[in-house]
């Protein structure tokens, strides 16, 4: 075998190695986002308009993020706050034939406000299932509100309302 076969070779080899070592860093990013539960990494170091970009970019439907804040807010808004998004991107991407969906958030009057809206079918329903319920609960735990508005044909809105003072 020439010099020439075995250097293709090992640039082959080492172009596949690093794939492997990049795909496994991802997944250990992953994993380690996964293992801290409700507070994603992102979200701890950079805050929620951050984790809500990184959220909009996984999203395989197109997202536009109309968020801004001035300021962090305590951990369990911005968790709570993170998580309706979340779920609010999955159930969107899972059940609604969506082809764009809008964050869109702000803070006022010692309320955050924080909206996602899809263009899908519409027809979500918070007596169906206990994701809707779920996300319900979880704001309420924190004296806020959630709303959702979803007439069929319609697109869907879930909009919540989380003290934050």
């Amino acid at each position: 075998m020439s010099n020439r076969a075995t250097s293709a070779g090992d640039d082959d080899l080492a172009a596949r190695v690093e794939e492997a070592r990049h795909q496994l860093t991802r997944a250990l990013a992953e994993l380690r986002e996964m293992a801290r539960g409700i507070h994603p990494a992102i979200l701890t170091e950079e805050g929620l308009e951050a984790a809500l970009g990184y959220l909009a970019e996984r999203s395989p439907v197109p997202v536009q993020v109309r968020v801004c804040l001035d300021r962090r807010l305590t951990q369990e808004v911005e968790a709570t706050a993170y998580f309706v998004v979340s779920e609010a991107l999955t159930n969107a991407t899972k059940h609604s034939g969506a082809s764009s969906i809008v964050i869109g958030g702000s803070l006022d009057g010692g309320r955050l406000w924080i909206e996602v809206s899809d263009n899908g079918r519409g027809g979500a329903d918070g007596n169906r299932g206990s994701g809707l319920q779920g996300l319900a609960d979880r704001v309420a735990t924190l004296d806020g509100r959630l709303t959702v508005h979803s007439p069929a044909g319609g697109g869907t809105r879930l909009r919540a309302e989380i003290p934050c003072e």
